[in-house]
Order: structure tokens, then sequence, then C-alpha cells
């Protein structure tokens, strides 16, 4: 894969030590994404896997805020005519690890997307709401299904309902996400934590991501029945014990 050869406005693709960060630079625009920037991360998804020179994703996005979801005002002048796109789904699709570095006001299908990664670290900046319904719109990127299972369903109800601001450190409480850090440490934190997950055995990384992943939403008899069926099948490279 040659992620770095996709240059699309508004989206910057580097790999560095493994990982690969894609960063959101629409700052004027409130970091919108727009059909070729969606597009793009479908693409980037589609092709991550295959590319053995990345163990890592970041979703990040330049300064003052994360992501406002999709640009409306794209959608609106293209109409009938807009291709629909799911890069929720596409970060989902991803078998490696992927992280959000979330460093502002993280919105609607911006919170799609940050809920569509399997950690998050947030800036103590960061602050997250969902205006779906404030916008007479409805999700298409997986908000319904994820928000009650990172919250819980009667707190995504409350924040969908009332399209309020959740900051921070009620994020964390609430276990939207993983981490709070200062605002200035977010970067050297996010590669810390990328560097802890490029330490570790990746094909064991991906495949125990894989298990919750598959497990997440089974009775608790399945889940335990598929880890017994995956984990005998695997096999244990004791070459790497002790050193």
């Amino acid at each position: 894969m040659s992620t770095e050869s996709l240059p699309v406005e508004g989206l910057r693709a580097e790999i560095a030590d493994r990982v690969l960060t894609l960063t959101i630079d629409r700052p004027e625009s409130k970091n919108a994404l727009t059909l070729a920037m969606r597009q793009h991360i479908e693409q980037l998804a589609r092709d991550v896997d295959g590319d053995n020179t990345v163990d890592v994703v970041v979703l990040t996005a330049v300064d003052p805020v994360f992501s406002a979801g999709a640009d409306i005002k794209e959608i609106v002048a293209l109409g009938a005519s807009l291709t629909p796109t799911n890069p929720g789904g596409a970060l989902r699709s991803i078998g490696k690890p992927v992280i959000a570095a979330v460093n502002g006001a993280c919105v609607t299908g911006g919170l799609e997307l940050v809920l569509s990664c399997d950690i998050v670290i947030a800036s103590d900046r960061a602050r997250f709401a969902d205006t779906h319904a404030k916008l007479g719109a409805l999700p298409r990127w997986g908000m319904s299904a994820l928000l009650p299972r990172a919250v819980g369903l009667a707190r995504a109800k409350e924040i969908t309902a009332t399209g309020a601001f959740v900051d921070a450190d009620e994020a964390l409480r609430i276990g939207l996400v993983n981490h709070v850090v200062p605002h200035d440490e977010l970067a050297a934190r996010t590669s810390a934590l990328c560097a802890a997950i490029v330490a570790a055995s990746q094909p064991a990384v991906r495949a125990s991501i894989d298990l919750y992943d598959r497990g997440n939403g089974m009775s608790l008899a399945d889940a335990l029945a598929l880890e017994v069926a995956v984990g005998g099948a695997w096999t244990i490279d004791t070459s790497t014990f002790g050193q």
C-alpha cells in the first residue's frame, strides 16, 4: 500500500514508527469532512491491513476542534448527487488497533468516528455532542449502535435528545474515552500509547481485538465459547519468551 501517496485536501496521512496518522486539517471549516475526505478514509481503511509497515492507526485533527462531522454545506450543494459514505464503518473494519486522539470539540459525525475507534485519548479541551436530532437528521455512521454500548442506553438517549456537550472529565467518567490528558501532552501520550502497542506481538494484538469485537453483544456463554474455539486453535510463538 502506498498510504502516503494519496493526498486529499483537508486530510493528511503520514507513516512514522509503524504508526499511520490521519490528521483532519480543515480548521477554517471546523474540520468538517468533505466527500473526498470521507472517501479517502474508506480507501485507506481498505488498504491498511495489508500494509506491513503499519501496526497502529491514529485519527486526530488540528486545533482548535476535532471535527464537526460531515460538511453540511457541501451536502446541501450536492443534493441528490451526493455519494453515500460511511467512514465510521471503514474505521471499524480495520483489523489493526485504531486510536482516536481528540484535541477539541467532537460533534455528531465526528463523535461517530471516535466511537468507531478502539481506544480514545482526549485532551482536557475535548468535548463531545450528538446534534443529529437538532439538525432533524438520523445517524448513518454508527451512533445509535455504538453510543449506548459506550455510555449506557439512558445516557446515550440524553446525549442525543438534548444535543448538550459532555466535557472531557465527564466523558472519562461515563466511559466514552479511555484517557484524558493535558492538551499540550496529547501528542506525546498518544505516541507513547502507540509505542506500547507496537512493542507487543502484533498477530496476538489483532486477534485479541477481533475477539473483543466478535464477542461484543454475544451472551457470556457464547463469548466464552468463541474464546475457547479461537484460543484453542492459536499457535503460540515461544521463541520470543524471555526476551
